[in-house]
C-alpha cells in the first residue's frame, strides 16, 4: 500500500531557530521523491502511486535497511544511525557530494560550543590586502548566510558599490530576492536565485542554531514567495565553479566565470573571483569597467537603465 502524502515544512518565524529533525525529515523525502522506480533499476508496475518517487520501502530495499528503520530516520530521528548506514543511503538516493555532507550533518550533528552565536566574521589583514592588488580580476570574500565580508574595486564595479550598503544589507540572498536592481543585473536570475538558497541550506545544515542564519531565512520567507518556493525544495550546493551571464547597465552583456576557493584557515569563508575568456568582448568590457572603477558603478545609477547602487 502506498504512503500518504505528506505535509512540505511548516513556514520559518523569524528568528527560530531551525529544526534539525524536521530539516532531515524532509530533506530525506523531497531526494526520494525525485527518483522513479527505473531509475534506481526497480521494476514499475504502473500502479498508481499517492506520493511521487520511490516508497520507503523501495528506498529501503537499496540501501539494504529494514523500513522500519529507514522510516524512524525520515521522521528525523537519525540518533545512533552509523556512518556505513548514511553512506548506503546516500548510494541509494544517488546523493550529490554536497547532499552526502549535508545529510550527515543532519543526522549526525557536531556540537559547537556557542559558535552560532559569534559575532560577525572577520576576514585576515593578508587578505584583505591581497584581494586590494588583484585590480583586473573582481573579487570578494564570502562568509556564512552568504554574507559579504570583503570586496575589490573591481568586484564594486560589476555588482555594485556595496560600500553603500548597510553591513547587514551586503549579504547575497537579501539583494538577489529583495534588491530588484539585481534581478536586472543577472541574465539567469532563476538559477541565481536557486544557488543561493542551496548555499543558505547547507549552511544551515551546519549551523541548525545559527540564531541570525534562522532570522534572514524567516524574514526572506514572508517577504519572497519565490525564496519560499525555492526554500522547500531542499536542495543543497557547495560554491565551486561555474558560469554567470550578466547584463551591466554601462558596458552591457558579459559572460563571467566564476572560481570558489574555501580559506583553509576558515573553512566557513570563500575567496570568490571572477575573470572572462581571454580576448572576448566581455575580457574588453572588464578592462574598461578597471580603467573607471568604482565611478563606473555611480555612472550606472543615472543611466537610463537601472543602475546597481542603492
Amino acid at each position: 500500500m502506498d504512503e500518504q502524502p505528506e505535509s512540505a515544512t511548516e513556514p520559518l518565524n523569524p528568528g527560530r531557530p531551525l529544526d534539525r529533525r524536521a530539516e532531515l525529515s524532509e530533506f530525506l523525502r523531497t531526494r526520494r521523491a525525485r527518483l522513479k522506480p527505473q531509475d534506481v533499476g526497480l521494476p514499475d508496475f504502473g500502479r498508481h502511486r499517492r506520493v511521487p518517487g520511490l516508497r520507503r520501502e523501495e528506498l529501503a530495499q537499496l540501501a539494504g535497511v529494514s523500513v522500519a528503520y529507514y522510516t524512524r530516520l525520515e521522521q528525523g530521528n537519525g540518533r545512533n544511525v552509523s556512518a556505513e548506514v548514511l553512506d548506503a543511503i546516500a548510494r541509494a538516493l544517488r546523493l550529490t557530494d554536497a547532499e552526502s555532507a549535508h545529510l550527515t550533518h543532519l543526522a549526525k550533528p557536531k556540537q559547537h560550543k556557542k559558535k552560532q552565536s559569534a559575532p560577525t566574521q572577520h576576514v585576515r589583514v593578508a587578505l584583505r590586502q591581497l584581494i586590494d592588488t588583484i585590480d583586473s580580476v573582481p573579487a570578494y570574500v564570502s562568509g556564512r548566510r552568504c554574507d559579504i565580508l570583503v570586496w575589490n574595486r573591481m568586484a564594486a564595479a560589476v555588482f555594485g558599490d556595496w560600500s553603500e550598503l548597510p553591513p547587514e544589507e551586503r549579504n547575497w540572498a537579501r539583494m538577489v530576492f529583495l534588491r530588484p536592481e539585481y534581478r536586472d543585473l543577472f541574465v539567469d536570475w532563476d538559477q541565481k536565485a536557486s544557488d543561493i538558497v542551496s548555499y543558505l541550506r547547507m549552511d544551515a545544515g551546519c549551523h541548525p542554531d545559527d540564531p541570525r542564519l534562522a532570522a534572514l531565512v524567516g524574514e526572506l520567507s514572508l517577504k519572497s514567495e519565490e525564496f519560499r518556493r525555492l526554500w522547500a525544495i531542499h536542495d543543497v550546493k557547495e560554491k565551486n565553479h561555474g558560469v554567470k551571464r550578466l547584463r551591466h547597465p554601462l558596458v552591457g552583456d558579459l559572460t563571467l566565470y566564476f572560481e570558489g576557493f574555501r580559506l583553509a584557515d576558515d573553512s566557513e569563508q570563500s575567496l570568490i573571483t571572477y575573470h572572462a575568456e581571454p580576448g572576448s568582448p566581455s575580457a574588453d568590457a572588464l578592462r574598461l569597467l578597471a580603467s573607471w572603477g568604482t565611478d563606473a558603478t555611480r555612472a550606472g545609477a543615472t543611466a537610463d537603465r537601472p543602475g546597481l547602487t542603492p
